[in-house]
């Protein structure tokens, strides 16, 4: 159990505070990328795309998931918009990352002329290492917490960072807890990732004969909509529509159009995906069609034919000519004389290739 709170300072550079949450998010956001890089390589696809990619995917997110927070949360910021901009940045939407990102990522794939469905299913796991890393961020700000609790695990929140059902009595100490326990979402998000991350790894290589690709991400969507409806119900400061949480609504939005596209993409008589950029190196993630034979195949099958014993056409032309240059020298050389009619017959009688006979002078003249 624990009994007290953290600072969300890590360290100082100068006059600089370093929060541990953006600690957190850059650690996520490392991990993630090597765990991307190496399941590219797996998948057949060219890893060196990640390069810019993930930064600029990185910073679409971390926008749409702060506007998305801001909203949510705005109870924080009416009385002080400046806080929206200026750090420690406590607080990002979920959703609103993922749908910049979404963006910013089938942009770029558009830009690379790359394969976006496939890389959707590479960058699905990475989503979740992200989470399950980045999420501590949210211990460390003493946000994203749930209804008190008496269970061992549950977290202490200070005043200062109560939410507004959960005030503490006027003249408490910024400092106390009040002895108090809630709900740590932050660590159940956490738990949460880190096995949707395996789970999807484990999918991309024992469920390759049945994937298509994007059915990673697809899943992705379908998992976190779930958890994210269960967790809504232990948070009070939500941002509702009509009585009901945002994220529940948006929640439900994901899993039940990830359950029907799946569906219809599963259907019977579908035709089949494109291969990997790579298949001879792929070993993760959706099959897609048998590749067909290259251009280089079908000329070695061409050679296979000729040496079957068809000549090509060129070889008799060249031949024909080495005839008539033979057939030249003869004329401009050593030509019989007239009146040698017995050399010029046994000249045109010799075989092909053999020297003509000498022939006797005598015999000439008898």
């Amino acid at each position: 159990m624990l009994n007290f709170t953290p600072d969300p300072i890590a360290f100082t550079l100068g006059p600089l505070p370093v929060y541990w949450y953006g600690i957190g998010y850059a650690l996520g956001l490392l991990v993630a990328y090597l765990v991307m890089v190496r399941l590219a390589r797996r998948a057949g696809e060219d890893p060196d795309i990640l390069g810019n990619g993930i930064i600029i995917v990185a910073v679409a997110a971390l926008i749409g998931g702060r506007l998305y927070h801001v909203i949510d949360q705005w109870a924080l910021y009416r009385d002080d918009p400046i806080k929206i901009i200026l750090p420690p940045y406590s607080g990002l939407g979920v959703y609103g990352g993922i749908v910049t990102g979404t963006i910013a990522a089938w942009l770029y794939a558009r830009y690379k002329r790359v394969p976006f469905l496939r890389w959707a299913d590479i960058v699905a796991p990475g989503l979740f290492v992200m989470q399950a890393i980045a999420r501590w961020g949210n211990f460390f700000n003493q946000e994203l917490y749930g209804t008190p609790t008496t269970l061992p695990w549950g977290i202490p929140i200070d005043c200062a960072h109560r939410v507004e059902a959960y005030l503490c009595p006027p003249g408490s100490a910024p400092t106390d807890t009040l002895g108090q326990l809630f709900h740590p979402l932050f660590l159940y998000e956490s738990i949460s990732g880190a096995l949707g991350a395996l789970f999807l790894i484990w999918l991309g290589y024992h469920m390759r004969d049945r994937l298509r690709p994007g059915d990673l991400l697809l899943v992705f969507f379908v998992w976190y909509g779930i958890v994210r409806l269960a967790l809504e119900t232990f948070r009070v400061d939500n941002w509702t529509f009509f009585g009901i949480p945002t994220a529940q609504i948006v929640s439900a939005l994901f899993v039940v159009s990830a359950l029907v596209i799946l569906a219809r993409r599963h259907r019977r008589g579908h035709p089949l995906d494109d291969p990997p950029s790579r298949p001879a190196v792929a070993t993760w993630g959706a099959i897609g069609r048998p590749v067909e034979p290259s251009d280089g195949d079908e000329e070695t099958d061409d050679e296979e034919e000729i040496d079957d014993g068809t000549e090509p056409a060129a070889d008799d032309d060249a031949e024909a000519d080495d005839d008539a240059e033979a057939d030249d020298e003869m004329e401009v050389g050593d030509a019989p004389e007239a009146g040698d009619e017995g050399a010029t017959a046994a000249t045109e009688t010799a075989p092909e290739g053999d020297a003509p006979p000498r022939t006797d002078p005598g015999a000439a003249h008898a």
